[in-house]
């Protein structure tokens, strides 16, 4: 699992962030972005026994600083605070937000298929930063 450390001498360890964890996993999204803000309502929609904690990082910035994180890395790829408080990016932190809605439960079970997230999140990556880079988000300069 890509799970984000703030000890630089461990490159795949877990990360604690220091406010009170709670029973929900924590989406950071850029709701700035016009495809995932798209994306977050839609799973907004379904997350009627309110599973997920949503946290637009383009209006309210403040959980970033707790987990260590900066606001142009927070903006280039998707971020989770899983109920572990451990921090994940990529396609690993869609998993673990489909884990807890009603529709997408199968689906997280399904990339949860040895090799098959990583291989996902090889392509998300590569999809996060051609959002990024072509700024889509970024016309405005608001990630600088």
């Amino acid at each position: 699992m890509d799970v984000i450390s703030r000890d630089k001498t461990q490159s795949s360890s877990h990360s604690r962030p220091t406010a009170p964890l709670t029973d929900r996993v924590s989406m950071l999204f850029d709701g700035g972005c016009p495809l995932c803000a798209k994306e977050v309502a839609h799973y907004q929609r379904i997350d009627r026994e309110q599973m997920v904690n949503w946290v637009n990082i383009d209006q309210d910035s403040a959980m970033l600083k707790t987990i260590g994180i900066d606001k142009t890395t927070a903006m280039k790829h998707l971020h989770v605070v899983n109920k572990h408080g451990d921090v994940v990016k990529g396609a690993y932190a869609f998993a673990t937000v489909w884990a807890e809605l009603p529709r997408y439960r199968y689906l997280a079970k399904l990339v949860s298929v040895p090799g098959v997230l990583r291989i996902l999140d090889k392509l998300y990556n590569v999809f996060a930063e051609k959002r990024f880079n072509r700024r889509v988000r970024c016309d405005s300069n608001v990630c600088s």
